[in-house]
């Protein structure tokens, strides 16, 4: 059954590598690097034709990009926060100070599919930070050259060593199929799980937008920290009124800003409030014993009606006006 999966493989190879990488490319838990090693190896075999297999995969990551691409130049913050709730892998979004795209912007998708949980969500930010799309099919199409080149050429050059394991499987039978299916199965299954356990881990009392505005409205005034990365705040402009602007990479701004016995409320606009729970979690540590996330986060303040002020960009850096 196997020898004839591999057949099937090098018949229908172009198509079936188009598939694969349209779907990892689309956010699907459903890596293409391993088809794409396959091909390569087919290709030195005659197979398949090389120019083919790097064509075809290309236009997927094409295809896929410029739709998310799309879909965050005109809906911005929304389709990022929407890649992070349905992520297997939701500490992408808490991580996006750290790829600092705002001083990268068409650049990073030079390298973008080679970084663990980059390839789906640097489109729709690049595109809602405003990149043009000419620029963007520049740099995505070298960037997804570079990356199925590479793959391909793996396969290309190694590719008596893969016929060798292809030509295993076909001996083997049903048996690497099943192999096959429970390692996919197994990865799917680790990727859900170091999900629920960083949301588990987060798991932390926290205030609501009400609390925040009748703590405030009543003169206790806490202070607010705005814990979203840099490029977030280039996507969506909104911010409390008064709220210290720091992230999860600069806690000591906040520790040197503010009393160790003072009550901090910190948000931002992550599922589960995660910027904002692991930042509490970190000035704990220092000592801080009031600090809570905001339940919701800044939607849920915006959404409640209460005042908002907004940034001006200038030269990729955010300053504070009225709203």
């Amino acid at each position: 059954m196997a020898h004839h999966i591999v057949e099937l493989i090098a018949q229908y190879g172009l198509l079936l590598v188009f598939i694969n990488v349209l779907i990892e490319q689309a956010g699907a838990p459903l890596p293409a690097v391993p088809t794409m090693i396959v091909a390569g190896a087919l290709a030195a075999a005659d197979k398949l034709p090389l120019a083919g297999v790097l064509g075809v995969a290309v236009l997927a990551c094409l295809l896929a990009d410029f739709a998310w691409y799309a879909a965050g130049r005109y809906y911005g913050g929304g389709v990022m926060r929407t890649l992070c709730r349905i992520s297997l892998s939701p500490d992408s979004c808490v991580k996006q100070s750290e790829l600092r795209f705002q001083r990268w912007r068409g650049g990073m998708l030079l390298l973008a599919k080679f970084v663990p949980g980059l390839s789906t969500v640097a489109p729709p930010l690049v595109g809602a930070m405003g990149l043009r799309p000419a620029a963007f099919t520049l740099f995505d199409g070298l960037g997804s050259l570079l990356w199925v080149g590479v793959a391909v050429s793996l396969g290309y050059v190694f590719a008596s060593q893969i016929d060798d394991v292809l030509q295993a499987m076909a001996n083997a039978g049903s048996i690497a199929l099943m192999l096959l299916g429970c390692l996919l199965a197994l990865y799917i299954t680790v990727k859900w799980w170091q999900r629920h356990r960083l949301l588990r881990t987060l798991r932390m009392a926290r205030i609501t937008v009400e609390e925040l505005n009748d703590a405030i409205t009543a003169g206790l005034t806490p202070a607010v920290v705005d814990v979203r990365s840099t490029a977030a705040r280039l996507v969506d402009t909104r911010v409390i009124p008064g709220a210290l602007l720091a992230d999860v990479n600069s806690v000591d701004r906040i520790v040197q800003a503010v009393p160790v016995d003072s009550e901090l409320v910190i948000y931002c606009s992550c599922p589960n409030e995660a910027s904002a729970a692991m930042v509490a979690k970190a000035l704990m540590a220092h000592g801080y014993t009031r600090v809570r996330p905001l339940l919701g986060g800044l939607d849920a303040w915006d959404h409640a009606g209460l005042p908002i002020q907004h940034l001006v960009v200038v030269d990729d850096t955010v300053m504070t006006t009225t709203a």
